[in-house]
């Protein structure tokens, strides 16, 4: 297939669509090569493309760089969640909804979508997934229960590919695509009639030599904190920027993507970092939810639990939509108490930190070690505000901007 037309491109106005390769070069679809996908199910649209593509690179990396099975959940050309194949706690099965699903522990391509799904499904919902490796019956079986708007692999069983199939009535998107495609190291976009062309970003952010400049007293990075980063490196390299990225246990906790400032980067994503590891609070994973409750809606009555808004989910009136009883209010002060308790995160960020209350911000959510590019002229205060919480923190010299 050399050229597959789409129903329309980023929004329903934007026709004609169609996604194809010319010889390099040229622009000219006239010439153009084979793609090296194939459609296996469904109707794949522009922005589906975008996300799979995208999401198609960072999970090959990952694997490339971790030797794990990886998986990514990405949303408007950003990944909500990446993660590697690590087993799941029993804790984090249950606060992601898994823990009913059978041979989980067998398949290290359903757990790292599990994790990628799972630390924060409100962003997920309506998800286009990416998958290192042959996507297996477990694997289907989780993203059959999900909303998603499809999936992208270079392979499927074909138990997996029987049930992806039968999702939603049969237009479930479902993706195959060459891994061995290499593509060519110029890569070209039009905006408003103009062509631009770079050289594609090909780092590599496996390299040890990333962690070699570390200007701060703590110099130790464990074999996890580095793997971590190496999580956190990736994801960012494919994350609309500005973006900084928490991991914790091979998997992003918290992305903050697309900000125009990069503490707000930072803010959001200690944010949902702090979400995710509020979820795992015993008073939330006791939530008495009625039977029933449609996933999402319990997702999303989960984040207004943990949030200052709760009483749009306690009032009388309102928690018997929800609960079979009315929960207890999760207290400002259990939270920070809770939050306290997480430790050993790992934070990467696509460019320089400016200044310290970056820092600052990332050590209440459990920040431990840091990887970023350096290079600001405040990079002694910086440096000063990681000695002050003993963070081992690390110069890369690599900047990872995506747009």
């Amino acid at each position: 297939m050399k050229e597959l037309e789409l129903k329309y491109g980023c929004n329903p106005n934007q026709k004609p669509s169609r996604i194809f390769m010319a010889e390099e070069g040229t622009d000219n679809a006239a010439t153009a090569k084979e793609l090296p996908i194939e459609v296996l199910s469904g109707r794949p649209g522009y922005i589906n493309f975008l996300d799979a593509l995208n999401g198609w690179q960072l999970v090959k990396e990952l694997k490339e760089a971790t030797g794990l099975p990886a998986a990514t959940s990405f949303k408007h050309v950003s990944p909500a969640g990446a993660a590697v194949g690590l087993p799941l706690s029993d804790t984090l099965k249950r606060i992601y909804f898994v823990n009913d699903v059978e041979g989980l522990d067998d398949s290290p391509l359903a757990c790292a979508y599990a994790r990628a799904r799972g630390a924060d499904r409100m962003s997920s919902y309506g998800d286009f997934i990416a998958l290192s490796d042959t996507c297996d019956r477990t694997t289907a079986l989780l993203i059959k229960r999900e909303v998603s708007d499809g999936v992208i692999a270079p392979d499927f069983t074909p138990e997996a590919l029987e049930i992806l199939r039968a999702k939603r009535k049969g237009t479930y998107n479902v993706i195959k695509i060459d891994p061995t495609y290499k593509p060519a190291p110029l890569e070209r976009k039009q905006v408003f009639g103009i062509t631009f062309e770079q050289g594609r970003n090909e780092i590599r952010l496996d390299d040890p030599t990333l962690f070699e400049n570390i200007p701060t007293q703590n110099k130790t990075f464990t074999a996890e904190a580095r793997r971590d980063l190496m999580v956190a490196l990736i994801t960012l390299k494919y994350t609309q920027s500005n973006s900084v990225c928490y991991v914790k246990d091979g998997q992003a906790i918290g992305i903050g993507a697309g900000q125009q400032s990069r503490i707000h980067c930072t803010r959001l994503a200690g944010q949902k970092a702090d979400i995710w590891w509020l979820r795992q609070h015993p008073k939330v994973m006791a939530l008495p939810f009625v039977e029933g409750i449609r996933r999402a809606d319990r997702d999303n009555t989960i984040d207004i639990y943990i949030s200052d808004d709760h009483d749009d989910v306690l009032a009388d009136g309102q928690w018997e939509q929800f609960f079979t009883r009315k929960p207890e209010v999760l207290t400002r002060e259990e939270k920070r108490e809770w939050i306290a308790q997480n430790t050993q995160v790992s934070l990467g960020s696509d460019a320089f930190f400016p200044f310290g209350d970056n820092i600052e911000r990332a050590h209440k959510s459990g920040v431990q070690f840091i990887a970023q590019a350096g290079g600001s002229v405040r990079d002694d205060h910086v440096i000063m505000t990681c000695d002050k919480y003993n963070i081992a923190m690390a110069f890369t010299g690599v900047r990872l901007f995506h747009h």
